[in-house]
């Protein structure tokens, strides 16, 4: 005769939910980045703010720079962004190294860019493929 029920049995291995977080953080197991898994990831250098982010390969340049307390925008921007669809135009950043490990010029940033220098991007249409140097709000 069994004394516990089906529903107890199906929860053995599952944290209990009415513990504490705390407690319920303990007991999940998370994989841990290598230092090798670090060497190979894309690094992003912010010039002006003298800081380095590492990425996964494809991510968003807007994102990481946000992510990692980087401000792009200056007062005006903040106020006009598009929350990264490339419509405004406020997230420029000036590539100073690696504009070869950056995906290609989107047809958005072609015409939002049409009057800056080839090494200028939209931030939010930028995704980083290996180590780039960025130099944000160019000309401020």
């Amino acid at each position: 005769m069994q004394t516990g029920s089906k529903e107890d049995s199906q929860r053995g291995s599952e944290p209990e939910l009415d513990q504490p977080t705390e407690q319920r953080a303990e007991q999940t197991v998370e994989p841990s980045t290598t230092e090798s898994q670090v060497k190979s990831m894309p690094c992003i250098t912010f010039v002006k703010e003298d800081k380095v982010a590492f990425a996964a390969e494809g991510a968003n340049l807007r994102f990481k720079a946000l992510e990692n307390g980087i401000d792009l925008y200056t007062f005006m921007g903040k106020m006009m962004t598009c929350g990264g669809y490339g419509q405004c135009g406020t997230c420029v950043v000036e590539i100073v190294e690696g504009m070869q490990n950056l995906s290609p010029r989107t047809e958005v940033e072609d015409r939002k860019l049409r009057k800056k220098p080839d090494n200028y991007r939209l931030a939010c249409q930028a995704l980083v493929h290996g180590a780039v140097s960025v130099v944000t709000k160019p000309g401020k």
